[in-house]
């Protein structure tokens, strides 16, 4: 089970993690938590006011944050209608926040399993209320990662990297974190 999910009965999953892994899944997450930012403004005491914030307009500079905030009217061409950009301006002035919010729970979901570790391995259960967190956080990091490392759709690139290549180490985490996705999907099917 090292390293991958495992399915535990009753939808849940567990994976077991030796410290280096646990903490290597805890740097990236608090990387992502880092990239996506805190809420604007801190958090709301008034949860009605928080509930009708507006977020931002444009769309971020950074690719990885695209990747993980993209436009909702993209595509060929969309940049240059006027409407289209008015569209994808509102569509995410009125939805960022949230999605923001949602990503920031799933990441700070994994980090609190992992602290619970004890900065020691072991095995981590992820039952069918956390799986949501879980699978979106390794999603989120695979997308971020995928987008410095310019991932495109053939992969096959990835494995054949020479030792030398200073992105190795990224490469190893990207596809990891596949694989860990992928049987977290598998546990919870079972």
């Amino acid at each position: 089970m090292a390293g991958l999910f495992e399915s535990v009965g009753s939808g849940g999953a567990a994976i077991a993690l030796d410290e280096f892994e646990a903490s290597i899944l805890r740097s990236l997450e608090v990387q992502l938590l880092e990239l996506i930012g805190p809420p604007p403004g801190g958090v709301s005491e008034d949860p009605l006011a928080a509930l009708f914030a507006e977020g931002p307009s444009e769309a971020p500079e950074d690719p990885a944050l695209l990747r993980l905030f993209p436009d909702a009217y993209g595509g060929p061409g969309a940049a240059e209608d006027p409407r289209t950009a008015e569209r994808s301006a509102e569509f995410r002035r009125y939805t960022e926040l949230d999605l923001r919010a949602r990503k920031r729970d799933d990441a700070l979901a994994v980090v609190r399993a992992l602290d619970a570790l004890g900065g020691a391995g072991g095995v981590v259960e992820v039952g069918v209320k956390e799986f949501p967190h879980w699978l979106g956080a390794l999603n989120d990091l695979r997308l971020a990662l995928g987008t410095r490392l310019e991932v495109t759709d053939d992969e096959q690139d990835l494995y054949e990297l020479p030792e030398s290549d200073p992105r190795k180490p990224l490469v190893i985490a990207y596809l990891w974190l596949g694989a860990m996705q992928e049987s977290l999907l598998e546990a919870v099917a079972d």
